[in-house]
């Protein structure tokens, strides 16, 4: 009877609250969610202050996880530098690009410029100016006049599909026209610590070929911006099919400043190719670009699927739909338009990567440089998007999960390890073996659509296998490639309960990742039989203590001999001693008994948080907003949630972004406070509860369940939470399970002006 009475009271609230949702809704005629989509925002390379970074993103189109990203390129790109960029005035291309990033590097790219007048090859010479009141900027949609010289324009739209795209100019009247196309673009000039182009401009060539019997030119370009940092790939390359809807009548191929008219094929570092015609006013001429990492024949099979013909704007309309399809699932009502545009661009901005890397059933392996059969993503930022991104992917993708987890395991399967950061293959950078994290926290949500028995032994490797020379290197950031790192330092972690940062470099920063993945792998030795490798790994993941000096009351660094480092402020990595203090994300109630208590933690991280030593803008942080909650001061937790999800850190401009997103990361961070909880520990299976930022949400989950989100009475003022109910009962500990959520139902919070004591 008590069961019975239970469901009705779901049915009802449910029933209730989509009632309210639903008519909320028809009060007022809303735009498809799509539409709020602001893809130039977060694109400034400025950030919200002196010394901060902007957002990283770029306002590209495609379809959700696409392979290539069509987008204009508004300077020469390199590792530190977006092909598009805000503050840039000119425009050097239109460009199919690999690039996720502004910390990493494109791959396999191509672009194509439109021009008139006398013929300029090289980026530098062809720019050509524009205004953003000129620009016209969706998730499906790009469009943009650029000033080509006598007081006319060309007009340069974008559609984007998943692995090919197109682009549609409209020239004026000009008795020379050009269409420009760049295969590779190994720039000496454009070198730094970053960015050494040396071994790449002596051992790569990149190739086009213009075949005038079926007006295309097709090629092919073998550069990886990050090269220096992964090993060698000797069948690499990124193919193009490029195809006109203009005859192609006189044409030619370039290298840096030489022109070959009339040539058909060119090998070279800093080439391409061109064509050149007469236009007359308003003419139209559009440009299909097929992309591949398998194959010529595969980019063109690749385009066989996903645009045939000439239709613009069917392509337009089929990305469009694919993106409406994918962004509704959060609904949101009772905000305001703004509101809406940063809500649902951060959303868009959680659905681009991990990219998908497989073409209809086959992909490249960048681990082992071969061909295989099968599904894969890659692009995977996993320092940053551990924390929050791959666990509101659970949630908003579960369809994408397995394929997800599964595409580490065959890198691991490949390449002898899982990634730390794929681009497209091993790059040392950042630090931990975060992939431990993703592959436990989707195995304990019930995700099980992978190889188990590979997974296990993936994670067992990082977990108890120094890297290869691991007790000789110091294994610094952004080190020239040697092998891969893994989780380096981990023979003095193992030996020591700690890594040695007179042996290993962010030791400190290290010590407590370690012990982080450590807890993951525990968990899933535990939830498959495992008991003494859970044993080990459990006590491992207790290791964080070890560099925690009770007489300064920091996290800091320690000697290989025990002793403290005399200097307190190394070994810490994009942070300092107070931004790795609180780091033990896995073990928050070892931490407080650690510091001395709830009060005294509470005191400490009050200190972080008032005396300006919190960082929202970069991700060792992101957790911090809730650990209040655990030592009995969740109206702190309340305040910060409010404060952090406010214009200090988000807004709808182009600095709109507080620090770089990281592929999603920064924006899954405020989708989750925006709901009113967030997942602190991954592998726990559990949520810690915040304050929803929305007065009505719905999450539509898998099978049809929908989560309702209420927060009744919320106002500017009434930022606090008196009474937290799910499907009518009350929760405590300020903790929902995953279980819980996935199931469906009524998340109320009732809300207030005051602070609770709850």
């Amino acid at each position: 009877m008590k069961l019975k009475l239970s469901i009705s009271l779901v049915t009802l609230l449910a029933a209730l609250y989509s009632g309210a949702f639903a008519q909320s809704k028809s009060e007022k005629n809303t735009k498809d969610e799509v539409e709020y989509v602001n893809p130039l925002i977060g694109t400034a390379i400025t950030g919200f202050a002196k010394g901060l970074d902007g957002g990283g993103t770029m306002p590209c189109v495609n379809v959700p996880f696409a392979m290539t990203n069509f987008v204009a390129q508004t300077g020469e790109n390199k590792m530190s530098r977006m092909c598009y960029q805000y503050e840039d005035k000119t425009v050097i291309g239109f460009t199919a690009t690999h690039q996720p990033t502004v910390w990493m590097g494109d791959y396999g790219y191509v672009s194509i410029m439109p021009q008139t007048g006398k013929l300029k090859v090289l980026p530098e010479e062809r720019i050509l100016t524009y205004d953003h009141k000129d620009e016209i900027s969706k998730p499906y949609y790009y469009s943009v006049k650029l000033n080509a010289g006598n007081n006319t324009k060309i007009k340069a739209e974008i559609a984007g599909a998943n692995t090919c795209g197109m682009f549609r100019f409209t020239f004026p009247e000009a008795n020379q026209a050009h269409l420009i196309i760049q295969g590779i673009n190994l720039n000496p000039l454009l070198a730094d610590s970053a960015n050494d182009y040396t071994s790449r401009i002596k051992n790569l060539r990149g190739y086009v070929h213009i075949d005038t019997i079926h007006n295309e030119i097709t090629g092919y370009n073998p550069d990886r911006q990050s090269a220096q940092l992964g090993p060698e790939l000797k069948n690499f390359k990124g193919y193009f099919v490029i195809r006109f809807s203009k005859k192609i009548s006189a044409y030619g191929t370039w290298d840096k400043q030489i022109v070959n008219k009339g040539s058909k094929n060119q090998y070279g570092t800093r080439m391409g190719a061109y064509i050149s015609f007469s236009t007359k006013a308003n003419e139209e001429i559009k440009v299909i670009v097929a992309t591949s990492f398998i194959s010529l024949e595969q980019a063109k099979a690749n385009l066989q699927k996903e645009i045939t013909g000439w239709d613009f704007e069917k392509v337009v309309k089929a990305t469009r739909s694919q993106w409406q399809q994918q962004l509704k699932v959060i609904g949101v009502s009772g905000v305001t338009d703004e509101q809406k545009t940063i809500f649902y661009t951060a959303l868009y901005h959680t659905l681009l990567f991990p990219r998908q890397f497989s073409e209809y059933g086959k992909y490249y392996s960048a681990f082992d440089d071969k061909i295989h059969n099968g599904t894969s993503y890659n692009d995977y930022s996993i320092w940053d998007t551990f924390r929050a991104l791959h666990p509101l992917l659970i949630l908003t993708q579960p369809q994408r999960v397995n394929g997800m987890v599964q595409s580490l395991l065959q890198m691991y399967k490949e390449g002898g390890w899982m990634p730390m950061w794929p681009n497209p293959t091993y790059t040392n950078i950042m630090i931990s073996t975060h992939a431990d994290a993703v592959v436990a926290d989707a195995y304990v949500k019930g995700f099980h659509g992978f190889d188990l028995n590979l997974a296990y032994q993936a994670v067992h490797k990082d977990a108890f296998t120094p890297p290869d020379g691991d007790t000789k290197k110091s294994w610094g950031d952004r080190d020239r490639w040697t092998s891969f790192e893994a989780r380096g330092g981990l023979t003095n972690y193992h030996k020591l309960g700690y890594v040695a940062v007179d042996k290993t470099k962010e030791s400190v920063s290290r010590t407590i990742e370690y012990s982080i993945d450590d807890y993951c792998v525990a968990q899933m030795a535990k939830g498959m039989g495992k008991t003494g490798d859970y044993q080990k790994t459990i006590a491992w993941s207790k290791n964080y203590k070890n560099v925690y000096n009770k007489s300064t009351g920091f996290m800091a660094p320690r000697n290989s001999d025990g002793k403290w480092a005399s200097n307190p402020n190394v070994g810490f990595t994009e942070g300092t001693k107070w931004t790795y203090t609180f780091g033990a994300m896995h073990d928050v109630s070892g931490m407080i008994s650690l510091m001395g208590g709830k009060e005294k933690f509470a005191e400490k991280l009050t200190e972080n948080f008032e005396g300006g030593h919190y960082r929202a803008d970069n991700e060792p942080g992101h957790h911090y907003l809730y650990l209040f909650n655990y030592c009995g001061m969740p109206w702190k937790t309340q305040e910060l949630v409010r404060q952090h999800s406010s214009s200090e850190n988000f807004r709808n401009a182009p600095v709109g972004i507080n620090g770089n997103d990281d592929c999603g990361q920064t924006s899954a961070w405020y989708i989750f406070n925006t709901m009113g909880f967030y997942p602190v520990s991954p592998a726990s299976g559990f949520y810690s509860i915040g304050a929803p930022q929305f007065s009505n949400m719905v999450l539509n989950l898998a099978n049809g369940k929908k989560l309702y989100i209420n927060a009744v009475g919320l106002s500017e003022k009434n930022k606090y939470v008196a009474e937290v109910t799910f499907n009518g009962k009350v929760l405590k500990d300020h903790l929902i399970s995953h279980k819980q959520i996935i199931n469906g139902g009524v998340l109320a919070f009732k809300m207030t002006g005051s602070p609770q004591k709850i």
